[in-house]
């Protein structure tokens, strides 16, 4: 055959990659600069500015998201485009949705970065974002999705290379994750209630929760690194065969891990050591990886030495391997028991967070800006200087959190010979880590130094294009494996030429995990125990707890006691399932800055919530909490009331139809009636329809059982107020105990 009836000329559609690439630097330069504004708040809480939008409960959703979605998805899509074109040797499937995805996108990040500041929060981590922003979502990925199966099936080459199953894997799971875990009834045009509560709503938050980190920030960056690695060393992948068990294995132990979040709490303990025993095993599939990466630059270390991308190449490797050396080590019980909710596992985070993701995406930005725009890199020099400026950062980042994790947990859990706490005070743990707080806001300021060298960098290489430049023709082959007979093939080569058979089997294999895990733990409710009677939130609670979320307090402070002795001896008995079938989301919290508050309720008396909520250091001295004086100013929204009771008892609350139709006025009584038991204390009955006075009927609500809830009348039943008077009543706790 004729070479010039073998072959066809495509143009890739470069376009969508230079848009979602200029988007990637952007967004990764605002998202750090929030987190370097986090970082110094914790140092000094004065860095609030006394802004409500400025706090750190409110800014670190934004964080979090501008890191994963904006700066990681940004740059995975930019990835994900440029390489799915050039090994399927076709243009993008449709120019429109590549167009619809980019903007989508970008709407989506500006959406969430004015509506999170201002407590529109499902406040669930990596899930904050509200109900409409949630659909938007799943349009745009749909979008992303068709573009890119559409792409597939329209591919010149027979085979799908091992960069491919990584981007389907990804696309799969993470449209998976994201729905099931995002279903919500809204209770008006921002708010929403989820479908799952208490510990169902735990554990289907951090299957979610744990695989956004392995499906959004490790498999496509994976795919990335199969691809541009090996085309930048210019090396062939070390092993194929350890690049089929690396995948296979991956996306199927992953799934299983996301429990190990949730371990000494009241999750069942058959979906604890599930969780425990796969992250075990995740070590061998993420070594596999990490072993390929660096071994497929074997006989290349002298250009590695040299070349800054190859350098931020493999420190990336090299920290992907710490993480996945470190996950599975802090989800063993003993070593999770001393970590969890401390700033070892912010370190954690930030050492896959910076070390893998954002070293990667910054050598194939450095690589990929100089082709894209036909040109070369304006300085080399500024390159290395970005990556020694990084690796700075990073390291003192991750050793100041690490260090500070170790002191507090180590301190939380030390008992005397007496049997006795040995740092009773909470504020004692927060005093001897401030200045870990300082030398992370060090290296954090280093790390976003490097971001913008890179920024300067690629905006010089750009302006170095040439004018008028035109898309470069490249020759591809025609597909005429799809008409023509080939050599028969086995085993996983077969596999790689049935696109839609691969694919389906990707989904089964995270299916499966996913299957045994959530379907029992929401199909049945055998944990909670009958004999533990809750009351529903009333009304006034009900507008509480909205505060309390739209505030964002869970990223300092859990509602969980855990099966462990310092955590009962600091703050009473053990947790159990049942104390929180009402709670919609769930306030677990998976960071100690402040004390537990699942039992703080009743503990002190109302005026001191309220002068703490005014002035944190009136009432603990050397508090890192920031004010919230506009609570103080702000009125109560009570309209919404009913709407929200009905919600909520469709949702399983044992509301009765009076007190849904009385839903405001008693919600008015009760703040009348706290507003009163504070008069001595100085309160004015004016402050009577402030939010100030529902966060304080909340906070003095948990861990109350339902004799010593507020009498409403539930169910109908004049007799529910003298259930089980015969229980024992909380005993209050060391005040200092709470900030």
């Amino acid at each position: 055959m004729e070479q010039s009836k073998s072959y066809d000329t495509v143009v890739y559609n470069d376009s969508v990659v230079k848009k979602f690439l200029v988007a990637t630097v952007i967004w990764g330069a605002v998202g750090m600069l929030v987190g370097l504004l986090l970082a110094a708040q914790l140092a000094d809480w004065g860095f609030n500015f006394g802004l409500e939008w400025l706090t750190f409960g409110r800014l670190r959703p934004l964080h979090t998201n501008a890191i994963i979605f904006a700066f990681v998805g940004n740059g995975i899509f930019a990835g994900v485009y440029h390489s799915t074109q050039r090994l399927c040797k076709t243009r993008v499937f449709s120019d429109v949705l590549s167009n619809l995805h980019f903007w989508g996108w970008q709407l989506i990040i500006v959406a969430a970065a004015v509506t999170l500041p201002l407590g529109m929060s499902q406040s669930k981590e990596y899930a904050e974002l509200s109900w409409p922003i949630d659909i938007a979502v799943v349009a745009v990925w749909v979008i992303f999705a068709v573009n890119f199966f559409m792409t597939l099936a329209n591919r010149r080459e027979k085979h799908l290379y091992v960069a491919i199953w990584f981007y389907i894997s990804t696309i799969l799971t993470v449209a998976m994750l994201y729905i099931v875990n995002n279903l919500a009834i809204p209770v008006s045009l921002m708010e929403s209630y989820p479908i799952f509560a208490g510990v169902q709503d735990a554990l289907v938050q951090w299957w979610y929760g744990h695989n956004a980190v392995a499906f959004f920030l490790t498999t496509p960056i994976l795919g990335m690194m199969y691809y541009y690695l090996p085309k930048i060393a210019n090396r062939p992948v070390y092993s194929y065969r350890l690049s089929i068990i690396h995948f296979w294995s991956l996306i199927f132990i992953y799934i299983w891990a996301g429990p190990h979040h949730l371990l000494n709490t009241t999750l069942p303990d058959w979906a604890q050591t599930l969780g425990v025993v796969f992250s075990v095993m995740l070590w061998a599939p993420s070594w596999g990886g990490m072993i390929n990466g660096l071994l497929t630059l074997r006989g290349a270390w002298g250009k590695v030495r040299k070349d800054p991308i190859l350098k931020l190449f493999v420190t990336a490797l090299t920290f992907y391997g710490m993480s996945t050396f470190e996950g599975p080590l802090l989800s063993i019980k003993w070593f999770n028991s001393l970590a969890h909710y401390t700033d070892w596992i912010i370190g954690h985070v930030h050492g896959g967070g910076i070390g893998w993701n954002y070293m990667l995406l910054a050598a194939v930005a450095l690589w990929l800006t100089p082709r894209l725009w036909q040109t070369k890199l304006y300085s080399e020099k500024l390159a290395n200087t970005q990556f020694w400026t990084a690796t700075i950062g990073l390291l003192l980042y991750y050793i100041s959190m690490t260090v500070a994790g170790i002191t507090q947990g180590l301190m939380w859990r030390e008992i005397n010979d007496k049997g006795q706490l040995a740092y009773p005070n909470f504020m004692e743990t927060v005093a001897q880590i401030v200045p870990m707080y300082w030398v992370r806001l060090v290296g954090g300021a280093l790390v976003f130094g490097s971001m913008l060298i890179m920024m300067y960098n690629l905006y010089k290489t750009v302006r170095l294009a040439p004018k008028n430049a035109e898309e470069p023709v490249y020759k591809v082959p025609k597909a005429f494996w799809r008409e023509k007979s080939e050599e028969s093939e086995e085993g996983h080569r077969k596999l790689e030429g049935l696109g839609f058979i691969f694919s389906i089997l990707a989904l089964v294999a995270v299916l499966v995990g996913s299957a045994i895990e959530i379907i029992p733990a929401v199909l049945s409710n055998s944990y909670i125990k009958k004999e533990v009677v809750v009351a529903p939130y009333t009304p006034l609670e009900v507008v509480g707890r909205d505060i309390y979320v739209r505030e964002g307090c869970y990223n300092c402070h859990s509602q969980m006691i855990r099966q462990l002795p310092e955590d009962q001896l600091r703050y009473g008995e053990v947790s159990e399932a049942s104390e929180f079938i009402y709670d919609r989301p769930f306030q677990w919290g998976s960071k100690r800055t402040g004390p537990d508050l699942q039992k703080v309720g009743g503990k002190y008396p109302d005026s001191w919530h309220y002068r703490h909520m005014y002035d944190p250091r009136e009432v603990v001295p050397g508090s890192i909490m920031p004010e919230y004086k506009w609570l103080f100013k702000k009125k109560m929204k009570l309209d919404a009331l009913p709407k929200k009771m009905s919600v909520l008892k469709a949702l399983g609350a044992p509301y009765d139809e009076e007190v849904i139709k009385n839903a405001k006025a008693m919600a008015q009584a009760q703040a009348e009636q706290i507003t009163r038991n504070m008069a001595s204390a100085g309160v004015k009955i004016d402050m009577k329809d402030k939010q100030i006075v529902a966060l304080v009927a909340y906070l003095q609500r948990l861990g109350k059982k339902i004799e010593d809830a507020p009498k409403v009348k539930i169910l109908g039943d004049e007799k529910s107020d003298e259930l089980e008077k015969d229980k024992e009543k909380e005993a209050d706790r060391d005040a200092a105990n709470v900030e």
